[in-house]
């Protein structure tokens, strides 16, 4: 797997996609004929290029040890991404589900990357474990 300080800058380009998406929401909402946004494709195409890892694969290879070699390789990589978007997702569900109106899901991912910026919480617990 990829070290912490890797896994950070993963969680933090997971939270400006989450914001980018959030901030083209609002512009379609405000106007739902636009047709100049895109709809984030680019940075998430952009994070997977550069969290996936290039697999070099011999030729004399049998299709299980393509399947294993993938997997081992692939596998830690989507691990990765999955965690990043799961701690943000739980983040962001926590406040909804605490009820709490006076915070904004930007003022959530801001406070994640502070932390993850940071190192850790308040309590200087890795918020990536």
């Amino acid at each position: 797997m990829l070290a912490a300080m890797e896994q950070r800058e993963v969680v933090k380009r997971v939270i400006g996609i989450l914001t980018e998406a959030r901030e083209m929401q609002r512009l379609l909402e405000a106007d739902l004929e636009r047709e100049d946004l895109d709809a984030g494709a680019g940075a998430v195409t952009a994070l997977l290029n550069e969290t996936m890892p290039h697999i070099a694969i011999p030729e004399d290879f049998t299709v299980e040890e393509v399947v294993a070699v993938v997997g081992r390789e692939v596998g830690g990589a989507v691990e990765q991404l999955v965690s990043a978007f799961t701690l943000a997702f739980t983040m962001l569900a926590q406040v909804h589900d605490a009820g709490q109106t006076d915070v904004s899901s930007a003022d959530v991912l801001q406070d994640l990357a502070l932390r993850v910026e940071g190192g850790g919480t308040e309590e200087g617990e890795d918020p990536l474990l």
